[in-house]
């Protein structure tokens, strides 16, 4: 059976061409003859040389022209490749091993809260699907890669890996590309290409072909070195670079003209650059090389500006490293970013280390964007949540980096403690469960129990480790983590943290079914946040957490009267993630009270908010509720499409492991309600239909319906008792009842 492409189109995530692919018809052509017969293909060649963008042409024709649909191919791929898209997982960032499944997972749009080894969620969300995966730079980790692209390969035979690296990963049944530089007219069409990208000044005249084939056969026609060569074309002619060349490869090759091998010639290219930099230029070429990936201005100035490199300098400076083609710049959903090749950065990072200035550098690195997430935190709580939810996406790599930073230091593992917890609404909130989980894991083992001015950062790691837990279905390490939390606040006087470990042990309790003690604690911990002062994101998730429990327990009033202060709150502040969870308990109660109009205008809502965060908890909670809402609306099929689409949702969520009578008994009451009305084999087939469903499709489903119009047919009151979906509600599921 053919499946749907993974959240969204069949190019997924590759990136736009910006500059152009030039030249490579025949290396093109061979890739995707490669790709049609072999299920592992991996293009090798010195830094450089092209790799990734080669990868990338072909996997863009692999997508089809613009977006294509499922299993539409480009001109000359071949038929079958790939029905669910392709995706790129960029790694060269990448550095701890233990975070390459979770880059790969992320890169696939697949969120899982489920404690889970990352590569088993990989196998089976790949398994019967028909998809092109793009490993680019995976050389720090070559290793780790081939292990986890054997595994993949041996339990996903619809997959296919185009990989790019220096080496190949040696992987059985891989086919290999070794990537040769430009042939000289190829590489004569690039220098001019970019050289006249770079203003008219720049563009080669046709008089100075001679000089510029001269100049390409220097640079042994490597792109990268060719591409440094078209960004001084403004200041300075063909015969002026060739005579500046030409000193720089004596020097290198001892005065022996001839052969150089290609490795040396682009390190040639690139200390030649460096040489023609001022040395302002070559002072911020070393310091950027501390950065993981993307940066932005602001974070250059902060990190690189000093004394002998004033701030109000590092803007000019940044365009002159632009214009030579040093730094490539970016459009992100967080705004312009720049990036600097790895090749170039590792240059640089060779200098920066020279100057016995690397570390203070990395510590101004790490204190940037400890601060960035302090901010990123406080701005939750606001109208900016969205973006803020794009800027940690963006600087994922750089808050790695400055992660471990903190763990490489001893002495500052506090510091990787705080930055750990204050990313909670990244962890809870933006579906990466399981990276949080590795680094609260990591910080605190680092950390010991270190007591003093430094205990607030370990306690905050502690309840935020605690309801990662709790939201993985992980109940002993979250009370392990809660009670260990709420023991050192009380000793300590710290009322705040005391606050949040009283609140998730409710929340542990909430998804356990022990509402009484729900009840009791998350009433508690609402009480002790006004107390200490407190009003965020979290203590408005207190309030609607008890609202549920009420609601569970049958006091509708009750609960209906704490979430419309938090919908006030959330609609004053702009916040949307916990209105979201406030919008599903006002749904719940609409529901009970026959009104399916409003509860699906609210389910609607709170199922784009849910998607837009990719919080997979709530966001299935949501749909098994407006499941239930189109059974008592009269569409018993489209019902069975959203419950199907839902139960398979459920094995990346976890909450069932708890299971919950309470937060089950719409999917059971649902499943038994439309299986009435359908049959039992026509019910499977509806359902099966909604397991197909990309993210994207089932969300566009539930907001407008199967026919668009977002509702169907007369309303069917459920029968909602003591504020819970049916009798089941009210006590656990037996073993029969279980999904």
């Amino acid at each position: 059976m053919r499946h749907r492409p993974l959240r969204g189109s069949a190019g997924g995530n590759l990136p736009s061409d910006l500059s152009g692919f030039v030249g490579r018809g025949a290396e093109l052509a061979e890739l995707e003859r490669l790709l049609a017969c072999s299920r592992l293909v991996t293009v090798t060649g010195v830094g450089g040389v092209g790799k990734s963008r080669l990868v990338l042409a072909a996997a863009r024709a692999a997508a089809g022209p613009g977006t294509a649909g499922p299993g539409t191919a480009g001109p000359g791929v071949p038929p079958g490749l790939p029905h669910d898209g392709v995706r790129l997982a960029e790694l060269d960032s990448v550095r701890d091993p233990e975070l390459l499944e979770v880059t790969v997972a992320e890169a696939l749009g697949l969120t899982d809260h489920t404690t889970r080894p990352p590569r088993t969620v990989l196998a089976e969300h790949l398994a019967g699907r028909t998809l092109l995966l793009v490993l680019d730079g995976f050389e720090q980790l070559v290793e780790e890669t081939a292990e986890l692209v054997r595994d993949l390969l041996r339990h996903s035979p619809g997959l296919r890996v185009l990989a790019a690296g220096r080496r190949p990963l040696s992987v059985d049944g891989e086919a290999v590309l070794p990537l040769a530089p430009l042939a000289p007219e190829e590489a004569l069409e690039l220098l001019t290409a970019r050289a006249a990208a770079h203003g008219p000044g720049s563009a080669a005249s046709p008089a100075d072909r001679d000089e510029l084939l001269e100049l390409c056969a220097r640079l042994d026609g490597i792109p990268l070195a060719l591409e440094l060569a078209a960004g001084r074309l403004g200041t300075l002619s063909p015969a002026q670079l060739l005579a500046r060349l030409e000193d720089r490869f004596t020097l290198l090759t001892g005065g022996v003209r001839g052969g150089l091998p290609r490795h040396r010639a682009l390190r040639t290219a690139i200390g030649w650059s460096h040489e023609l930099c001022t040395p302002a230029e070559r002072l911020l070429w070393a310091r950027l090389s501390v950065f993981a990936g993307r940066f932005d201005l602001d974070a250059a100035e902060y990190v690189c500006a000093g004394p002998d490199l004033p701030v109000a300098d590092v803007l000019d400076l940044v365009g002159e490293l632009l214009a030579q083609s040093l730094l490539v710049r970016e459009d992100t959903p967080a705004g312009v970013r720049f990036r600097m090749l790895e090749t170039v950065r590792a240059y640089g990072a060779g200098w920066l280390e020279s100057t016995g200035d690397a570390v203070r550098l990395r510590r101004r690195h790490r204190d940037w964007y400890v601060g960035l997430a302090t901010w990123c935190e406080l701005d939750w709580f606001s109208p900016r949540q969205h973006e803020v939810a794009a800027l940690v996406e963006v600087e994922l790599a750089n808050l790695r980096l400055a992660l471990e930073c903190c763990l490489d230091e001893p002495d500052e593992a506090h510091l990787g403690q705080y930055l750990a917890g204050t990313l909670w609404f990244s962890w809870a909130g933006c579906g990466r469960l399981t990276e949080g989980r590795h680094w609260l894991d990591r910080t605190l083992e680092a950390g010991g129990r270190a007591a003093g001015e430094y205990e607030g950062s370990r306690l905050k790691a502690l309840w935020v480790l605690g309801y990662v837990a709790a939201l993985q279905g992980d109940a002993t390490a979250s009370m392990s983590a809660l009670y260990e939390c709420r023991d050192a606040a009380a000793r300590s006087g710290n009322a705040v943290a005391a606050a949040y470990a009283v609140h998730r042990l409710g929340c542990l309790a909430l998804v356990s079914d022990d509402m009484e003690r729900a009840r009791e604690l998350l009433g508690a911990g609402l009480e002790r946040y006004r107390a200490a002062g407190e009003l965020n994101s979290n203590v408005l998730m207190c309030q609607v957490e008890l609202a549920m429990a009420l609601a569970f327990l049958g006091d509708l009033p009750g609960a209906l009267a704490l979430c419309g202060e938090v919908r006030e709150v959330c609609e004053e502040r702009g916040e949307r993630w916990t209105k979201a969870y406030a919008l599903y308990v006002l749904a719940y109660a609409a529901l009970d009270a026959g009104d399916a109009v409003e509860a699906r205008r609210l389910l609607t809502e709170c199922v784009e908010i849910n998607h837009a965060f990719h919080d997979l908890v709530g966001l299935v909670l949501a749909l098994e509720l407006l499941a239930l809402v189109t059974v008592a609306e009269g569409d018993p099929a489209e019902a069975a499409v959203l419950q199907g689409a839902a139960e398979r949702m459920w094995g990346g969520v976890g909450l069932q492991l708890f299971g919950s009578g309470y937060f089950n008994a719409p999917r059971l009451m649902c499943r038994e309600r439309a299986g009435e009305l359908l049959g039992a084999r026509c019910y499977e087939a509806y359902a099966a239909e909604g397991r197909e469903l990309s993210r994207e499709a089932l969300v566009g489903r539930a907001r407008f319906g199967r026919d668009g119009r977002g509702g169907a047919g007369p309303v069917q009151r459920p029968v909602l008792r003591g504020g819970a979906c049916g009798s089941r509600s009210a006590r656990r599921p037996a073993a029969a009842d279980q999904p």
